[in-house]
């Protein structure tokens, strides 16, 4: 079966705002469309390969576009998208049994949705790649007031691939009028079209925000960290005859915090931060105040085995923020050795370690002055999304 692709790559692009058609624009260090084009050309399924391009960048064609390339033609488009494409139908081979069409502005169309749609003109004769509606849809008027509430388990959105017989395609093409996809001239000249199941990751390249987003999906593989947070509080009394110890300082007071190691709320409250994210349990469970072993340890210890538990597990520690509400003693003096103290821990830079001290407004044990309250934030960076750690 004799199949050609026509990729549309005709328009400007204005919506997106750049100096360039944004089809030229690089995702991942290689042009949008040499991305679309290779797409096609690497699939087996595909014999041949037409490109609108805009009519002045036809002579300064990039070395992708080269005359000589087999299977690869590259014609001018017009001043609509159909005209574009009907320039490039044109040229199509006249023993092409199949014509799919292609957006240039979506370059992460993969081998299996290509295949999925040509599959699907085949047995119908005219294929269009769609997914479902997620949200519940509604019409408006021109004043923004809703006039109905559309049932979107019968909607769908529309994608390229769209895939046609190649008289199918020829008799939509020649019905007047204009049309924001082929299909749709196709369902106007009578020729019923087949949905098949598209691709949410297919998407159409036409603001930054959308390129940004193309970005991270082309990179999620293996280039992007895969990013965990954990949240850890703890609270302990304050008592007579006990050394006050927070962040792996011994800071002068009356009173210290009661407890089982040295009560470090602060190494506490991160360390269960820092656990959590990794779904590695909490402080109680690696070192239970049941156990001698914990009897007056050091709690910035504790917090360097957990960091070695997590670590195990393919993380490392992105940044902590930590909030001790007290209502004495100040910690501003002690702020940045408490800071240095769990960056050298954690194993991260001290710019990513923040702590502040809150009072609690006399409200409740702490603001009394009888007890001393943290909560910490911990974000892991992982292996890449998409991996198992």
């Amino acid at each position: 079966m004799h199949v050609s692709a026509i990729i549309a790559a005709g328009g400007r692009g204005l919506r997106f705002g750049a100096e360039s058609p944004k089809q030229l624009l690089t995702l991942g260090g290689r042009p949008i469309l040499e991305r679309s084009i290779e797409a096609f050309m690497s699939c087996d399924v595909i014999t041949d390969v037409v490109v609108a391009l805009p009519p002045d960048m036809l002579p300064a064609r990039p070395a992708y576009l080269a005359a000589d390339r087999a299977r690869l033609e590259v014609v001018a488009g017009g001043a609509r998208r159909r005209d574009s494409v009907a320039h490039a139908f044109a040229r199509v081979a006249d023993r092409a049994d199949l014509v799919v069409i292609h957006d240039a502005a979506r370059p992460l169309v993969s081998d299996a949705l290509i295949r999925r749609t040509v599959a699907g003109a085949a047995r119908s004769g005219a294929a269009v790649a769609a997914v479902g509606v997620q949200d519940t849809v509604k019409r408006a008027d021109a004043a923004g007031i809703v006039t109905a509430t559309l049932p979107r388990d019968e909607l769908r959105l529309a994608q390229t691939p769209q895939a046609f017989r190649t008289q199918v395609l020829r008799d939509a093409l020649a019905l007047e009028g204009d049309a924001t996809d082929e299909a749709t001239l196709v369902e106007r000249a009578g020729h019923p079209v087949l949905l098949v199941e598209g691709d949410p990751s297919n998407l159409k390249i036409t603001t930054p925000a959308d390129l940004a987003l193309a970005e991270y999906l082309l990179g999620r593989p293996s280039g992007v960290p895969r990013l965990r947070i954990g949240n850890g509080y703890d609270l302990h009394r304050l008592v007579a005859g006990r050394p006050l110890v927070l962040g792996g300082m011994t800071i002068p007071f009356e009173k210290g915090l009661q407890g089982h190691s040295d009560a470090d709320a602060i190494c506490h409250a991160v360390t269960d931060a820092v656990l959590g994210a990794a779904g590695a349990a909490d402080i109680g469970r690696h070192f239970p105040d049941t156990d001698p072993a914990w009897q007056g340890a050091n709690s910035l210890d504790l917090l360097r085995r957990a960091v070695a538990v997590v670590t195990g597990l393919g993380f490392a520690v992105g940044n902590v923020d930590v909030v001790v509400i007290a209502e004495r003693p100040t910690l501003v003096p002690h702020i940045d050795q408490i800071r240095e103290n769990l960056a050298g821990v954690l194993g991260c830079d001290v710019s990513c370690v923040g702590v502040k001290g809150k009072t609690n407004e006399g409200v409740d044990s702490m603001g009394a002055g009888e007890s001393i309250a943290v909560h910490a934030v911990a974000l892991l960076m992982g292996p890449g999304a998409g991996t198992t750690s």
